[in-house]
């Protein structure tokens, strides 16, 4: 059974590569979901989570969008878990 879990972000703005986003809800379970496939609610694949860095209570995120996908950076994401 393979499961969606609400990531709570903060669109923050674009680095070289990939988008950048700021928990704003956080706790340890969900350090697995780096290289997981980010969801729109409409479960519209748009990329997957690269990394997670910076404060372990509020971390950053780094989000790869696919090519050619558009995304409301406000809107709620999803990441898949196995």
């Amino acid at each position: 059974m393979q499961k969606y879990i609400k990531l709570n972000l903060f669109y923050l703005g674009l680095s070289k590569k990939h988008q950048i986003f700021r928990t704003t809800k956080w706790n340890k379970t969900l350090e697995k979901i780096t290289n997981r496939p980010v969801f729109t609610e409409e479960f519209d694949e748009i990329g997957k989570i690269i990394e997670i860095f910076g404060p372990e209570d509020l971390p950053f995120i780094s989000m790869k969008i696919s090519p050619k996908k558009e995304f409301n950076p406000n809107a709620n994401f999803y990441a898949k878990m196995r």
